[in-house]
């Protein structure tokens, strides 16, 4: 019988850290070699671990919400003859145990739990209430005292590390709350969820007294006071909510300011009539030959945007700045920009330029769904060349989009409306849009680049040039 561990790894090029979403196991339960024990979410995308062997989890070291490093043990698992009927079926172990059980030599397996450098003496779990009422004074809103009747409350002893699971420290971080101000309810005076949850429901509306705490509270007039002096500051905090910028998020705000500021953007905007295309969309779905596929405007504006780059192939290029070389790509990824419970990303199809358009549709349906499941692959958002940003879908007429980094282009297609328009020299309502059309100007100079945004809404205005140009 044999402990295995199974460390995070790295689930994308580079990356440093992952959040547990969601644990699949239990101590317990039985794995084997390649079934998903939990889902992770990276800084690009979320991602589904499988465990690479057979036996019975032993324990999940951290729970979900957890934000871990890449090569740190998440689950161990009890393999070898035996292992599953003698597999304990146990939690993670309390913090006081892990550091008794540690040698002094030793790091503390469990990361926030920390040793003491000058000792490893197991600190003091519990005082008398009066020493509790000493030492804490008033400074927290729930720590009324406990009826008589009522064993004492742990409370953190003054200058000490309050005791409490990396999950819970951070979830105490996040709603900015004191852990020393907190009163305990766990084993052995470790703070739980539930303590910080109803220190953050006290100090955002301190006139209600949680359910745990009535009893007490009720025989506590001091308590009240707490209260009230603390209604001003517990006012203003209402005004503000703080959400930690973590994940996909955090990533691509540092992706837009270092895209924003290493590339000079130019931008360029074109207004078009889209009668044509929109006739023809109407078409293609009623063609049987391309019955079961998704036939849409943001199809054949991909075709169009890849019938431009045929024709204006320097669009499709990269800047390295090591080498001061422009590297001209003889592919194209096209990044389709998708906005997603987790964030923006932008997945690409993968030589989307040698695709027919029952492929590239099937690829553009597939993308989407995949986006929207939140299961896009770090592999799908990499190496992208150029990316299409539909706005048009949120109402919007236009934009000045900021490049994917290490790309050359981005347009931002617009809503598609009716619209007077001069037709054969007379009004008409039309279906009109604008197209706004970025680039590296490193790359792509003013000339180029509005040939290609030309080109793009000469094949929009008459599509038949879909099969003309190509």
């Amino acid at each position: 019988m044999t402990i295995r561990e199974f460390k995070m790894p790295d689930v994308g090029e580079g990356l440093t850290e992952a959040e547990i979403l969601k644990w699949y196991v239990q101590p317990g339960d039985t794995v084997t070699d390649g079934q998903v024990v939990c889902e992770v979410e990276t800084a690009k995308a979320a991602v589904e671990l499988p465990i690479p062997f057979d036996g019975v989890v032993h324990a999940l070291l951290f729970e979900e919400g957890t934000t871990v490093d890449v090569g740190q043990v998440i689950i161990s698992v009890q393999t070898g003859p035996g292992g599953a009927a003698e597999a304990p079926a146990q939690e993670i172990p309390a913090p006081a145990e892990a550091e008794e059980a540690a040698p002094a030599a030793r790091q503390p397996v469990l990361v926030g739990y920390g040793v003491s450098e000058s000792s490893t003496k197991r600190r003091p779990r519990k005082a008398p209430a009066s020493a509790v009422a000493a030492q804490n004074g008033t400074a927290a809103p729930v720590a009324a005292p406990a009826a008589p009747v009522a064993p004492a409350v742990p409370a953190q002893p003054t200058g000490e590390r309050p005791l409490a699971k990396p999950p819970v420290r951070k979830l105490a971080k996040d709603l900015g709350i004191d852990l020393a101000s907190v009163v305990p309810t766990g084993d052995g005076g470790v703070v739980t969820r539930e303590d910080v949850h109803a220190a953050a429901a006290a100090a955002i509306a301190p006139q209600t007294v949680p359910a745990a705490a009535a009893p007490a509270a009720a025989q506590a007039p001091a308590a009240e006071a707490v209260a009230v002096s603390a209604a001003p500051a517990a006012e203003a905090s209402a005004r503000e909510t703080r959400i930690p910028v973590k994940g996909v998020r955090k990533v691509t705000a540092q992706a837009m300011v270092g895209s924003a500021f290493t590339a000079p953007h130019v931008t360029e905007f074109i207004t078009l009539d889209v009668t044509r295309t929109m006739k023809l969309v109407q078409e293609l779905k009623d063609d049987p030959d391309l019955a079961g596929l998704r036939i849409n405007p943001l199809l054949l504006i991909a075709k169009a945007v890849l019938v431009a780059i045929r024709r204006n192939p320097d669009v499709n290029a990269s800047w390295d700045e090591a080498a001061q070389e422009i590297v001209l790509k003889h592919y194209v990824n096209l990044g389709i920009a998708a906005a997603t419970p987790r964030g923006l990303i932008v997945p690409n199809i993968k030589d989307a330029h040698a695709k027919t358009l029952g492929e590239l549709s099937e690829s553009l349906s597939s993308l989407v769904a995949t986006a929207r499941d939140g299961k896009t692959s770090p592999a799908d958002m990499q190496n992208g060349t150029i990316t299409i940003t539909n706005v048009g879908v949120f109402g919007v007429d236009t934009g000045t989009p900021i490049l994917n980094p290490g790309e050359s282009a981005i347009l931002a297609v617009g809503a598609i409306k009716l619209q007077p328009w001069v037709h054969k020299g007379k009004v008409k309502p039309r279906q009109v849009t604008t197209l706004a059309l970025s680039f590296d100007h490193r790359l792509i100079d003013g000339e180029l680049g509005s040939k290609f945004l030309a080109d793009i809404a000469a094949v929009l205005e008459h599509p038949r040039r879909l099969v003309t140009w190509s």
